[in-house]
């Protein structure tokens, strides 16, 4: 695109920048979602740099993987734009691959670590939620939306963190809960400020860093509750029923 007189837009040829950002240290993959402008909403393209991410990590080794979001909260989700143009299949396509992400991340045989602040919803939670260390600050609220438009994403997982009556008591009313409701109720495992995360980031390296590789692994392995066919299948059977998109907008439209 040019300007009047033939001159070069300034954005022209600039290459969008990347939706995540990773940084490589001292054993530590830190994962920064960096979509501030969309409150870090999880599109495909995101959800895509997360899986390579979380597989790298664990084929590199290393003792913490710690996920983080730039501007004002951790993450809103999924990224509804443009879901009118998309097909039923396109969007059934995208949450089976968030639930890959979740299933990655939970079974991962590095520690995993989520910093938590701001308004949080539905796949935001989960991902916070598949980390085995989850600090939140203290102003942060958390909602799970997903059933109100049919969907069955992370429920078992946050069922396994708080047990099932009040994940029931949660999710039935799509209810918004806050930093201290979430620590009381096990969801988080710590509140701190924002200040402090360095020192976290860096306490739960050397807390992973206490075990060899192998021993780490055969540890997370051994604890694993998790339930990747019957999760998937859940979800699928959630997100195929007819009308998708038209519980979308529903949706939507009532928020």
């Amino acid at each position: 695109m040019t300007q009047p007189g033939g001159s070069k837009s300034a954005t022209a040829g600039r290459a969008a920048p990347a939706p995540l950002r990773v940084e490589w240290r001292d054993g530590v993959c830190m994962l920064t979602l960096a979509r501030p402008e969309k409150m870090n909403a999880l599109s495909a393209e995101l959800v895509e740099a997360l899986i390579a991410a979380v597989d790298e990590a664990a084929a590199r080794g290393v003792r913490l993987i710690a996920l983080r979001g730039e501007g004002r909260n951790f993450s809103a989700g999924f990224d509804f734009g443009g879901w009118e143009t998309q097909s039923e299949g396109d969007l059934l396509l995208r949450f089976v691959r968030i639930e890959t992400l979740l299933q990655r991340l939970a079974s991962s045989p590095c520690l995993t670590l989520a910093l938590a602040h701001g308004r949080n919803f539905g796949a935001g939670v989960d991902l916070a939620g598949a980390c085995k260390w989850r600090v939140g600050e203290a102003g942060a609220t958390f909602r799970m939306p997903g059933l109100k438009f049919g969907l069955v994403l992370g429920t078992r997982r946050y069922a396994a963190l708080v047990g099932a009556e009040r994940a029931r008591a949660v999710l039935e009313q799509a209810a918004t809960f806050d930093a201290e409701t979430a620590l009381r109720d096990g969801f988080l495992t710590r509140l701190a400020a924002q200040a402090a995360w360095d020192g976290i980031v860096d306490e739960a390296a050397r807390v992973a860093g206490g075990l060899a590789v192998t021993a780490r692994a055969q540890l997370y392995a051994a604890l694993d509750a998790e339930d990747p066919d019957g999760d998937l299948a859940r979800l699928v059977r959630s997100a195929a029923e007819p009308g998708l998109k038209q519980r979308i907008a529903r949706y939507l439209e009532a928020r």
